[in-house]
C-alpha cells in the first residue's frame, strides 16, 4: 500500500490550503491508497474524517491518525497512536522531547522527528537539544527521510542518519497546498488499514520504501533570504504559544503519572 505520511489539513491545520476530500482525490489519482493526517497540534482533520467517514469520497482509502508535535526543544514530531488512545496532551504543544516519547510509548504509539536535517528550530538535528546529546534519535521509532518540500541534502542527510540508526524512513509531501498533494510517498509491502496495523508494522522492523518528487510551490523557495526571518521568528512564536498551554500540561501530567504509578 502507498501512503502520504505527512499531510496537513484545512480542517485541521491553521496554515492548512486544501480539505481532506480533495486531498484524497488527488491522491486516489495518483495511486495511493492511504494517508496519514499530520496536522500542526491538532487532530481536528480527523475528527472531521471521523464525522464524514461515511461519505461517497472516503470509501475505498485508508485514512490514519497522526500528529505534528510541537516540542519545545527538539523541532516537529510526528506522533502515531492506537485507534483506540486518545491524549488531549497531544494537542498542548510545547512538550519536551523526552517527556513526549515517554508518554507516547507508554500508550504504545510511536514516534519520529519530521524533516529532521531541514531548518533551524523547527528540525531535530539543528537544535540544541540534539547537538548537546545525539543520543536521543534512541527515543525515536522512524525518521522521516524523505519529504517534498525539503532540500534534496536535507533528505540526503536524513535517509544518512536513519540508515545509520537502524530506523525505517517515512516519505511525505508536507502538504499544505493542493498542489503539493502527493509528492512524497511511503509504500508498504502488507495491508495497512489502522494505526495499530502500522504502529505493529514499524516494531516488526519490516521494510519500508519511501521517495517521491521535489515541491517547489513552497514558501521558502518564493521569498527566498526572507525565509530566515520566518525561521527564527518561529523560536519567538512556539515558546510564546507554550505558554497559555502550560497549566492544562500540568494537569494532564499529572494525570499521566499518577496513571504511571497506578500501572507499576
Amino acid at each position: 500500500m502507498r501512503f502520504d505520511m505527512h499531510c496537513h489539513t484545512k480542517e485541521g491545520s491553521l496554515d492548512g490550503k486544501v480539505t481532506l476530500a480533495e486531498q484524497i482525490a488527488l491522491l486516489k489519482k495518483k495511486g495511493y491508497q492511504g494517508i496519514l493526517i499530520t496536522d500542526h497540534n491538532s487532530h481536528n482533520g480527523y475528527r472531521y474524517y471521523l464525522k464524514h467517514r461515511n461519505n461517497p469520497e472516503f470509501q475505498d482509502f485508508t485514512v490514519l491518525k497522526g500528529i505534528e508535535y510541537d516540542t519545545i526543544d527538539a523541532g516537529h514530531i510526528l506522533v502515531i497512536m492506537p485507534e483506540y488512545i486518545k491524549l488531549p496532551l497531544l494537542e498542548l504543544r510545547g512538550l519536551p522531547v523526552g517527556i513526549l516519547a515517554e508518554i507516547v510509548h507508554f500508550f504504545g504509539g510511536i514516534l519520529g522527528p519530521a524533516h529532521p536535517c531541514g531548518e533551524k528550530y523547527l528540525s531535530l538535528c539543528n537544535t540544541r537539544r540534539f547537538r548537546k546529546n545525539p543520543s536521543i534519535l534512541r527515543l525515536f521509532d522512524f525518521m522521516e527521510t524523505f519529504n517534498a518540500c525539503e532540500s534534496p541534502k536535507s533528505n540526503a542527510e536524513a535517509a544518512a542518519l536513519a540508515k545509520q540508526h537502524q530506523l525505517p524512513g517515512f516519505g511525505g509531501s508536507d502538504t499544505h497546498k493542493a498542489d503539493g498533494t502527493g509528492f512524497g510517498y511511503t509504500d508498504f509491502p502488507e495491508d495497512i488499514f489502522s494505526e495499530s496495523d502500522l504502529i505493529r508494522y514499524i516494531r516488526s522492523k519490516r521494510p519500508v520504501t519511501s521517495s517521491g518528487d521535489y515541491y517547489h510551490g513552497t514558501t521558502k523557495e518564493r521569498i527566498g533570504s526572507l525565509n530566515n526571518i520566518l525561521v527564527y521568528s518561529f523560536w519567538f512564536y512556539n515558546k510564546a504559544a507554550s505558554l497559555p498551554r502550560f497549566f492544562k500540561r500540568r494537569l494532564a501530567l499529572q494525570e499521566y503519572h499518577r496513571l504511571t504509578e497506578k500501572a507499576s
